[in-house]
């Protein structure tokens, strides 16, 4: 009896060892808290369309997104009492393991285990929800890099170009195969660009060269456009934001250059046209929460991908300002965490996910704005769905774990 009591005892006094540690950033958990807080009002007041529309309950929405919201601050909090140094390792590698194994059977599983879109299986379907493996994916892949960086490549001297690229052909290879799962069997181009994005940084912060890092931004825009090319739902897309973005760059390129840039009679992209139109109703106070407008058939998904449009059109400038400052915090809560820890894997994994963060949120704000062509991608912490909070949720959960190793006296407030 005393043997089982001990070998029980063991793991969860590693688990909740705090000696020598010192509280999480509270700062930190109160922002995201607060974020995740306002994407559930919004769950409620931008989908009352699509509740009509479908005959669902008028609460559907926010009792969903509600009940993940509660369950990702409960998953937060308690990263937040955690030893990170028995942890974090542990549910960083089985996030890549298990979103990587899941993502690879993705394609064989048969049509009633799996939730289909734009012809791409991307949601396993579960009991009373879907999962979207990738978002777990993601986290556990930063991770996975933070850790084989460490341990291969931010100790390594520098050498020549060819020394490093030789250096980086493992995780190529690792690459390739995301590119293929995601890119391609899931048509999300959007995730890849994510991930190579956050990968070529890391090899600045993993004390590789600045001409690596040229190299590799030169090969991932040249296979952007390939991805792009091979795919013609891709292509259709890039016209439709060329046809709206062409007046402006043509007018600061040269004039001979129209003739070959300039394309005649295309498609306008509807959404991202209301979506322009909901940002512009809402003003600088918006037109009050519940009171918006587009949202009433005008522009779909306005609940999901296109969220802060809806959100701008309710509470105006002055509220997306504010969202925007809270995003901010967040990054800079990370960054300073991350400028702090002595754990040159935390250091990497921090870096990663303010990283990540702060790409999905430029990707999906400057692809409603027109800025660049429109992505799904989800706004962390507000868009309506429960993967994309969940895995967000053991993201900040970690980095909260992490914060914990801040010595005091540097501290992080």
């Amino acid at each position: 009896m005393n043997f089982i009591q001990n070998y029980i005892k063991s793991p969860l006094d590693k688990l909740f060892d705090n000696k020598e540690l010192n509280e999480a950033d509270h700062i930190l958990f109160i922002l995201v808290s607060l974020l995740i807080t306002i994407g559930v009002i919004f769950s409620y007041s931008l989908s009352v369309y699509t509740v009509e529309i479908f005959s669902y309950n008028q609460f559907h929405y926010i009792l969903r997104q509600g009940l993940v919201a509660f369950l990702s601050i409960s998953i937060i909090w308690i990263f937040t009492k955690l030893n990170p140094y028995y942890v974090i390792s542990k549910v960083g590698m089985s996030l890549f393991a298990i979103g990587f194994l899941l993502m690879f059977i993705m394609p064989f599983l048969p049509s009633s285990f799996v939730t289909a879109s734009g012809g791409a299986n991307r949601w396993i379907r579960l009991p009373g929800f879907s999962l979207s493996p990738v978002e777990f994916f993601k986290v556990g892949f930063v991770y996975f890099l933070s850790w084989s960086f460490y341990r291969k490549i931010i100790h390594r001297p520098k050498v020549n170009l060819w020394g490093e690229f030789k250096m980086l052909i493992p995780y190529f290879a690792i690459f390739v195969l995301v590119v293929i799962f995601v890119a391609f069997f899931q048509k999300d181009l959007g995730q890849v660009f994510l991930l190579a994005v956050v990968m070529i940084v890391l090899t600045v912060f993993a004390n590789r060269s600045i001409k690596i890092l040229l190299s590799l931004c030169a090969a991932g825009l040249i296979g952007l456009v390939a991805l792009i090319i091979v795919a013609p739902h891709r292509i259709n897309r890039f016209h439709s934001w060329w046809s709206m973005s062409q007046d402006t760059f043509l007018a600061i390129l040269p004039s001979s250059w129209e003739k070959i840039f300039r394309v005649e009679n295309l498609p306008e992209p509807y959404q991202v046209s209301q979506s322009l139109n909901a940002i512009h109703n809402g003003g600088f106070f918006g037109k009050g929460i519940g009171f918006g407008e587009i949202k009433m058939g005008f522009l779909s998904e306005v609940h999901t991908d296109f969220v802060l449009a809806g959100i701008t059109e309710e509470i105006g400038w002055l509220g997306f300002i504010f969202i925007i400052i809270l995003f901010f915090a967040i990054i800079w809560r990370i960054f300073k965490i991350a400028k702090f820890v002595e754990n040159k894997i935390f250091y990497l994994f921090c870096t990663s996910i303010a990283l990540m963060i702060i790409l999905s949120f430029f990707i999906n704000s400057f692809g409603i704005s027109g800025l660049i062509p429109i992505k799904g991608m989800a706004v962390p912490m507000i868009s309506y769905g429960g993967s994309s909070l969940l895995a967000n949720a053991f993201a900040i959960g970690m980095v909260l774990c992490i914060s914990r190793t801040v010595k005091s006296e540097k501290g992080v407030s």
